[in-house]
């Protein structure tokens, strides 16, 4: 890890953004030039592959994403981080340099995808993200993190996304603020951030979302964006 990706792990609060899903290169580049214009931003994040629920809906643009947001970084000057659930998105990334890489609630919630990233990571030095699974099982979380520990990671963090509910009517996924706070209590020198984009759904509760993490000492946020967010 070099040393300003090692500065920004540990500063307080960490602020990633970027859009949803990597959709053409002006995309992501005016994105990325807008955010940093806002000197607010400390990393860039992008969507380059989207585990979808069912087939035929949007996936991602793919690999030569990935092209964009390097050259996003490089406008920019700052550090990109991506979404990775198996060993081929983990060796593109690395192929262009992502300097941060998160796991999925939709991968966290899967031990073979899980290991399957955590073997194609033996050996390298990256920080690590793992979001909550979409169900509330924090055994699935905590094990998500060991997997990782075994293969030798030590930059670990996690990212509270919220958690399905059957009959959740106010939020996309319910925060269920209890449990993100056991697994500070769990991993206390683990650094935590919230994902208000994805609890939300909506733009009307993201700043009630955001305040309410910061208030309970999360350590930052990963807020998706847009240049024409309707």
């Amino acid at each position: 890890m070099n040393e300003n990706i090692a500065r920004l792990w540990k500063k307080r609060p960490i602020i990633i953004s970027g859009p949803c899903s990597a959709e053409t290169e002006v995309q992501v580049l005016e994105t990325a030039e807008r955010l940093a214009s806002t000197g607010k931003i400390d990393m860039l994040r992008a969507g380059i592959w989207k585990p979808r629920t069912k087939p035929g809906l949007f996936e991602g643009v793919g690999t030569k994403a990935l092209e964009w947001l390097d050259q996003a970084k490089r406008n920019t000057g700052l550090p990109s981080t991506v979404e990775v659930a198996t060993s081929k998105h983990v060796q593109d990334a690395l192929k262009y340099d992502v300097d941060v890489l998160w796991i999925g609630a939709r991968t966290t919630v899967n031990p073979f995808s899980v290991q399957e990233v955590a073997d194609a990571l033996k050996g390298i030095s990256i920080p690590v993200l793992i979001k909550n699974p979409i169900n509330p099982d924090l055994e699935l979380w905590s094990g998500a993190i060991e997997r990782l520990q075994k293969a030798g990671l030590e930059n670990i963090g996690l990212i509270h996304r919220g958690f399905s509910s059957y009959g959740n009517i106010e939020y996309r996924n319910a925060p269920m603020w209890h449990l993100p706070i056991e697994m500070k209590r769990r991993y206390p020198g683990m650094p935590l951030i919230c994902d208000p984009s994805h609890i939300c759904g909506n733009r009307i509760l993201l700043q009630s979302v955001m305040q309410k993490s910061i208030d309970l000492d999360f350590g930052g946020l990963m807020i998706e964006s847009h240049i024409d967010p309707d």
